[in-house]
């Protein structure tokens, strides 16, 4: 149990982690720090994108939706298989005056 808790205690929480990336993308960002701290701060946020992109994954493995069928029936299907609802609703076409930023 004690190697469980030292791995907790290690590893952040995804949310810590996502916010040490942004202070570290803002620090980055100001252009005030020196090189050799800048390249420190780099390993770090790829460390931390490793993280999240990890607990991420576990998270989306867990994720189940529950649907009913057309009896009422509960059944359980992975969070990525579309539902047949979803692939039937069609699709609006933008408008002219509809503003994208990406």
């Amino acid at each position: 149990m004690a190697a469980h808790t030292k791995q907790a205690v290690d590893e952040p929480t995804f949310e810590t982690a996502m916010d040490r990336l942004e202070a570290i993308v803002d620090e980055m960002e100001d252009g005030k720090i020196p090189l050799e701290t800048l390249l420190v701060r780099y390993e770090e946020g790829m460390k931390l994108v490793k993280v999240c992109q990890e607990r991420l994954a576990k998270a989306e493995q867990k994720i189940e939706m529950i649907t009913r069928d057309s009896g009422g029936k509960r059944s359980v299907k992975p969070f990525d298989e579309p539902t047949p609802a979803a692939t039937e609703q069609p699709v609006e076409k933008e408008s002219k005056d509809d503003v994208r930023l990406f």
